[in-house]
């Protein structure tokens, strides 16, 4: 797809991969609705706003607008799409790069296993389910939906985040078949090399982050994806072996990270799991 001129939606556009992301369509010309709940005037607790990705995105030479949404509030998504079609005229790219992360495993409240899945899960759907009709009535169009290595490796205190990821991947297969017949790809962007996103960061307290890649990196292989020709749909693309087989997303990281190839496929066995680095930044 060529993007100049494409309006696209980004999700979680205040701050990490979504706001990157959100400025780099800006720069090669997309017309970008930034949406997450942070903004100056009701600002969350990590750190950056949707004011601050805008006003990035106009210095570039592109055109966006903030549009501040719950996204756990399937009306709230529901209305994100109407706003950028009111405001833009249309909708051709869609990034699901919203997402939650709450620390535990089996004994974690419910509560916060369904909002986990009303943000990481639900909300992708629903914003598929709305883009799709506009997409296919300007021709076709392209949705990333981004996930993590959590989706395929039971690390410790992280249940709902992984089991959401992994449902979002098995979403973006059966969206590719159903759209690809309208003009539609959809396709999944594995985050699976450490990036130092201001949410990543909050639940690390005390790592070593100087293997961490800047949220510029894995944005530029998602405009890869979007760039590809239509049939290119159904993809779960691994952001390691992606830049090992097409030579992008170059390293920006202070130190190499020497870890070796990530797997691509769902865990299968028993996990030996070390100590986990997570914690509650705010509780």
């Amino acid at each position: 797809m060529n993007l100049d001129g494409k309006v696209a939606i980004v999700t979680g556009a205040s701050r990490g991969v979504g706001a990157a992301t959100a400025v780099a369509l800006a720069e090669v010309g997309c017309r970008v609705a930034c949406v997450a709940r942070s903004t100056k005037a009701a600002p969350q607790r990590t750190a950056g706003t949707l004011d601050d990705t805008v006003a990035r995105a106009q210095e570039s030479g592109g055109e966006a607008f903030a549009i501040a949404a719950n996204l756990a509030n399937r009306d709230e998504v529901c209305s994100m799409v109407a706003v950028t079609v009111e405001h833009f005229g249309g909708v051709d790219v869609l990034i699901n790069n919203a997402a939650v992360q709450f620390i535990g495993d089996l004994a974690q409240p419910e509560s916060r296993h369904e909002l986990t899945f009303a943000v990481n899960y639900w909300a992708p759907l629903v914003a598929i389910r709305e883009c799709a009709p506009h997409m296919e009535r300007r021709g076709g169009g392209s949705i990333v939906n981004v996930s993590s290595l959590a989706a395929l490796v039971p690390f410790p205190d992280m249940l709902s985040y992984g089991t959401s990821k992994i449902a979002l991947e098995h979403l973006t297969l059966d969206a590719a078949r159903v759209l690809r017949p309208k003009g539609i790809s959809v396709n999944c962007f594995r985050i699976d090399i450490s990036v130092a996103s201001e949410g990543f960061v909050a639940n690390t307290p005390g790592l070593d982050r100087s293997t961490w890649e800047p949220s510029e990196v894995p944005a530029e292989g998602i405009l890869w994806m979007l760039g590809q020709p239509p049939e290119y749909t159904g993809h779960r693309e691994s952001m390691y072996h992606l830049r090992a087989r097409e030579g992008i997303m170059k390293s920006r990281a202070v130190r190499r990270d020497d870890a070796g190839p990530t797997p691509t496929e769902l865990y299968d066995g028993f996990y030996e799991a070390g100590a986990s680095h997570l914690a509650e930044p705010y509780d």
